[in-house]
Parts: C-alpha cells; structure tokens; sequence
C-alpha cells in the first residue's frame, strides 16, 4: 500500500524558517524516496511556481518523477512543455528533512506565500501544500462555496462512479 498526503496540521516556524513536517507526511517523504534508508533522512521537491502562487506544493521524489515523465511526453520544443519545465523545475527545489524532521523555508519562499510564524501543511494526495493560515482559509471558504452552488451533475464525487475500473 502506498501512504498518501492526508488531513492538515498547523505548525509553528520560527525566525530561522525551520517548521516541523507533520509526522504523518514524514512516512510517505520516506516511502517516496527510493534512496531512504533507515538511519537516513528523506529527500523531497518543493515546488513554488505555476499557477498556484499562494502555497508551496511539496513532492515525494516517486511523485516528481512522475510528473517529470509526463512532462517529457509532451513535444521537447512546444510552449507547453517550457512552461511546465520552468514551474516545476525551474521553481522548485530539493529538500531533506533534518534529524528532528524539521525542514528550512527560505526568507524567498516565506515571502512568497506571506509566511509568518505559522503556516498550514494541507495533505492532497500525491503531494501536499504549505499555506499561509488566513489564505488557507480564505481558500477553503471559497471551495466550499463553489461546492455548495454546483448542480447535481456538476458534484465531482459522482465522477468518480464513472471512473470504476
């Protein structure tokens, strides 16, 4: 079975950007890392470009990978392939956990996302994102919203009946 990004925490960061990766994450970071090893601290992308501007979206290396491989099947000189390259390598970076599974935020990504001495890790899945609490929430308030005004053809869990193998 494969560990996924659920739930959210709130963690403190302190002065020097270190905040501690909710423990749950620091399992599927290790399980996503082909070269963890007990003893060992897992390696991990953190990406801060593309569309999604307000949080940084954090990758085990299996996932980036995946996501690298997608990107390569497009045509090597299209706009979409350059595009996709620059948001998610070009502004993206490795991380590694440290012995106290703390992980440092940049002055660049703090800023980025309006980070101060809080900040939100939300699990989605595949990856997870670092948020800025009050724009955390302020995205919630607008998802729930939209969620409440969608037709019932329009609700994306009945999709996923149509997705069945």
């Amino acid at each position: 079975m494969i560990r996924r990004f659920r739930g959210e925490s709130l963690h403190k960061v302190d002065a020097k950007g270190r905040v501690s990766v909710p423990a749950a994450f620091r399992r599927v970071l290790e399980e996503g890392d082909p070269d963890f090893s007990r003893g060992s601290s897992p390696n991990f992308v953190i990406v801060y470009g593309g569309v999604r501007g307000s949080c940084l979206e954090g990758y085990t290396i299996n996932s980036i990978s995946k996501v690298d491989k997608l990107i390569s099947k497009l045509p090597r000189f299209s706009k979409d392939r350059e595009m996709l390259e620059r948001f998610i390598n070009t502004q993206s970076t490795y991380m590694q956990l440290d012995e106290t599974g703390r992980i440092v935020l940049s002055h660049r990504l703090k800023e980025k996302i309006g980070i101060g001495d809080e900040a939100i890790f939300a699990g989605m899945g595949e990856k997870f994102q670092i948020w800025e609490p009050k724009n955390y929430q302020n995205e919630l308030n607008a998802l729930d919203s939209s969620f409440k005004n969608l037709s019932e053809d329009e609700n994306p869990f009945l999709k996923l009946d149509q997705l069945q193998d």
